[in-house]
């Protein structure tokens, strides 16, 4: 790919991390991306907008909501046609639905939601032989033609990746020329897997898997060589649930559900394995977002039209 990397210069030389890492700050000075998180997922109907809000008073100042399903895809326009100016959402089908998108009509809708201007990205899409809720021919057949929508459009692309690397890069090499940028979302995956990624520019995105002592430690070794150009921020709210976060920071949500304001404590920690200052890594991971998705410094009132 021959993405531009506007925020290279920003990059800070990696040293070698300590061995723990300390409580994540309440907030963030720096407005933060958090470029993957399920907001239309319905464990916050009783409280979306108070989430939003502690998000926005913890320094997350914009979202992207994913769009996993035709159905999911449609619930997070909804969410993110309630906050204009600080949201924008992907288009997609997960691997787990991948049937859905060989039934009738759906690939007419995938297309029509694609084009909606609160779009900044195709997927969630990819494979998952982990789960295999969907076949793992049908699985391919769904990641290829969605890669290729997204070539058409434009977009880049919001990816997911488990049990499956091998045939998940023989199909996206396929497609990496023709697409302007791709994240594997919610990396968790081997030193090996990430130097594939690395050699082919994708970006990658780290969640509070990282905080998990029991499975993330690798990541604590791995994270200082995802140059600062190509990293970012997630919660994959409700999911992944940062493990070592305070009890007192979890009275609103039942000791269970992640949110969006936890990012700055996802933050902290990956700052800390990567022997660089949080503000650093805050302003970095900012500025390769808003590069990834097309999101100018101040959000537009409206979102443009898609050419």
């Amino acid at each position: 790919m021959n993405a531009l990397d506007p925020s290279s210069n920003i990059a800070s030389a990696v040293t070698s991390p300590p061995t723990t890492a300390p409580v994540g700050p309440q907030a963030c000075a720096v407005g933060l991306i958090d470029i993957g998180l399920n907001l239309g997922h319905d464990s916050f109907d009783d409280d979306r907008a108070a989430v939003v809000a502690r998000a926005q008073a913890a320094g997350v100042q914009r979202m992207i909501v994913t769009g996993a399903s035709l159905a999911g895809t449609q619930r997070a326009l909804e969410v993110v046609r309630q906050w204009p100016e600080t949201m924008r959402c992907t288009a997609g089908i997960h691997p787990h639905h991948a049937t859905e998108l060989f039934e009738p009509g759906s690939e007419e809708k995938l297309r029509a939601l694609i084009q909606q201007p609160e779009i900044v990205a195709g997927g969630e899409c990819g494979l998952d032989f982990f789960r295999n809720f969907s076949p793992q021919a049908i699985q391919i057949a769904g990641f290829e033609k969605q890669l290729e929508v997204c070539a058409e459009y434009q977009l880049p692309v919001f990816l997911h990746q488990r049990d499956a690397h091998p045939d998940f890069l023989k199909v996206l090499d396929r497609w990496l020329p023709r697409l302007p940028r791709a994240v594997v979302h919610c990396f968790t995956g081997t030193s090996e897997e990430l130097q594939d990624y690395l050699d082919r520019d994708l970006y990658v995105g780290i969640t509070g898997w990282i905080c998990d002592e029991r499975r993330g430690h690798h990541l604590r070794e791995l994270v200082g060589r995802i140059p600062l150009h190509r990293l970012m921020l997630e919660t994959d709210a409700p999911y992944l649930l940062p493990r070592d976060l305070p009890k007192t920071r979890l009275r609103h949500s039942g000791d269970r559900r992640n949110e969006p304001s936890f990012l700055p404590h996802i933050l902290a920690t990956v700052a800390h394995y990567r022997g660089e200052a949080p503000e650093t890594t805050a302003v970095g991971t900012t500025a390769t977002a808003q590069h990834f998705f097309g999101w100018p410094k101040t959000p537009p009132e409206h979102p443009p039209s898609r050419p």
